[in-house]
């Protein structure tokens, strides 16, 4: 089934988030949402001086987003991590990064009472799940970044199983380096959103309507333990 998140203004709930990989091209979006929303974010980086967003209530932090020793202390006192953590494709070698960073970043937030986590990963994740795709999504740039869809999916499989964490899995299609916009929001349990003949709608969408997405999830039951595919129309 699909749903539609209208760009209406929304009653934002002041909270107090954890994101991570937030010195990225989407990441910047969502802490400048986040803010703009009123909420106080603590942004765990690897690299403090990549942050170009200055704020009252931003707190940038130097961290190790794979020991849960060097994030505990500043996942403290917050309600919620938000994750658009990336790791480069490798054609040698497997990426690890999702899965890693996942297992401490959970195994963190047990040790600190949060128990809710918002993270992207892709469409396609699931093997298979780019059968009916594009010719050139399927055999071209499936193939390039395969070794990155197989670790974002081990890591969704990390959290359908963990236990005492409400999870939501975001997964957009290609990314356009682009601020929100005044789109609607389609979102489909699934691996792709469909269009009317049951084939992937093929689109790309902004990076800050994925931030306006996950943030919209904060405080609703909406899609709680569920991956969700998401598009603009």
């Amino acid at each position: 089934m699909s749903h539609l998140l209208q760009s209406k203004p929304v009653i934002h709930v002041k909270m107090k988030l954890v994101v991570l990989g937030g010195t990225g091209q989407t990441g910047q979006h969502l802490v400048n949402q986040a803010l703009q929303q009123g909420h106080s974010v603590t942004a765990v980086v690897r690299n403090p001086g990549k942050m170009t967003v200055t704020h009252e209530n931003l707190k940038v932090v130097e961290g190790n987003i794979f020991s849960e020793e060097s994030l505990k202390p500043h996942f403290e006192g917050h309600d919620a991590v938000l994750s658009c953590l990336g790791f480069p494709t490798s054609f040698f070698s497997g990426v690890t990064g999702y899965t890693q960073s996942m297992r401490a970043t959970l195994n963190t937030m047990r040790e600190t009472k949060i128990n809710r986590i918002i993270t992207m990963t892709s469409w396609y994740t699931a093997p298979g799940s780019s059968d009916n795709g594009p010719f050139f999504i399927r055999n071209v740039l499936i193939p390039m970044i395969q070794s990155v869809l197989t670790n974002m999916y081990e890591m969704e499989s990390i959290l359908t199983k963990s236990e005492g964490i409400d999870w939501t899995v975001v997964r957009p299609p290609g990314l356009r380096n682009a601020p929100s916009t005044d789109k609607d929001i389609v979102s489909h349990e699934g691996y792709f959103v469909p269009d009317a003949n049951g084939l992937p709608t093929s689109q790309s969408v902004a990076r800050g309507d994925v931030a306006r997405f996950m943030l919209s999830l904060l405080g609703t039951s909406t899609w709680l333990k569920k991956g969700v595919a998401i598009t603009t129309k």
